[in-house]
């Protein structure tokens, strides 16, 4: 397994990581992806660790709890062999302070994920979303107190805009609170948007990207292909209306070389799909999800390998899209000496 540094932090983690989304099983749709239960949770970890994997990440809404619950009981005893992440901020109760970055729910949010995940430190704390609600000095000096404490040791965001992570790394920077050194963002071969302000700010600033949902919501799983039906137990009947949309014969342009190439390497559409992601700018982790054994095992192939440089090229022409302004001109070629493309 490669190890990569989180950002500027200095601190390293392996390439793939575990999403333990699909721990528990309780709640809506967003909240519960699986029911993996400890004993199954406690061999999927068993499996990764064996592999090299270091980094298990989960939020305090899967399950409604329960998947930090049993992420927990299947680290307890190696402690010192994991790197615990974990997201906050989403609604988790009834009451008018159940949600946001305000510093009471901040404070007492990871106090209930520290006694959930059965620790007494988080090693990535990232915010879920960004709360325009709550002023960002309030924000990044809860943070910033909770660091000093020793109940966290590194700072992540999620889901934000380029201007809501820069403006909480200028609020940092201005008053020497802990930065943000982990991005937690969508990013996969049909979803590229990372790369157009995500990608140059985290080079600038420092922010290594940990990737979710990197095969496309289920799209590029292989199980997908042109002019077959979608399989009935395909969890994309439920969750296709509500993913981020993608032009239909683009997503199949782009399955077509997927398949092409992985004829060529003898590994799996998903494993190339991954194997492409690792390759690029300011990614330093991907999160793989898995509902069962075999599963994990598939994904773990993505790791240890690499496409060449014709493969990635292919991949990366068969996806690219026109991206919106102000944005475009670092594509078609205006002011390149001057603003180079960031990738």
């Amino acid at each position: 397994m490669d190890y990569r540094f989180l950002g500027s932090s200095g601190f390293k983690v392996s390439a793939l990581g575990l999403g333990a989304g699909t721990f528990g099983g309780k709640g809506p749709l967003f909240s519960a992806w699986g029911n993996t239960d400890i004993e199954e949770a406690t061999r999927l970890v068993d499996i990764c660790l064996d592999a090299g994997i270091n980094l298990f990440d989960t939020a305090d809404v899967y399950s409604d709890g329960a998947s930090e619950s049993i992420l927990g009981a299947a680290v307890k005893g190696r402690r010192d062999r994991v790197i615990l992440s974990t997201k906050l901020t989403l609604r988790t109760g009834d009451g008018p302070n159940d949600v946001g970055a305000s510093r009471y729910h901040l404070v007492t949010a990871v106090e209930r994920a520290l006694q959930r995940l059965g620790t007494d430190y988080i090693d990535i704390l990232q915010l879920h979303h960004f709360d325009a609600m709550t002023p960002v000095e309030s924000v990044m000096s809860t943070l910033d107190d909770l660091v000093r404490a020793g109940k966290v040791r590194y700072l992540g965001a999620s889901n934000f805009s380029g201007w809501q992570l820069m403006k909480s790394q200028a609020v940092a920077e201005r008053h020497g609170y802990s930065r943000f050194v982990a991005n937690q963002a969508y990013y996969s071969l049909i979803g590229r948007d990372y790369e157009w302000e995500l990608m140059p700010l985290g080079q600038d600033q420092g922010v290594g990207a940990i990737v979710w949902s990197p095969l496309g919501w289920g799209r590029l799983t292989g199980r997908l292909r042109r002019g077959q039906p979608l399989p009935e137990n395909s969890r994309l009947h439920e969750t296709a209306g509500v993913a981020p949309p993608v032009d239909e014969e683009r997503l199949y342009r782009i399955i077509d070389v997927l398949a092409t190439t992985a004829e060529q390497t003898g590994k799996s559409v998903p494993q190339v799909a991954l194997n492409w992601l690792l390759q690029r700018p300011t990614v330093s982790s991907v999160l793989i999800g898995a509902r069962n054994e075999a599963q994990l095992r598939q994904n773990l192939g993505a790791a240890g390998w690499r496409l060449n440089e014709g493969q990635v090229q292919r991949l990366d022409d068969v996806s690219a899209v026109t991206p919106p302004y102000p944005y475009y001109p670092y594509w078609n070629g205006q002011f390149a000496e001057r603003n180079p493309p960031p990738v």
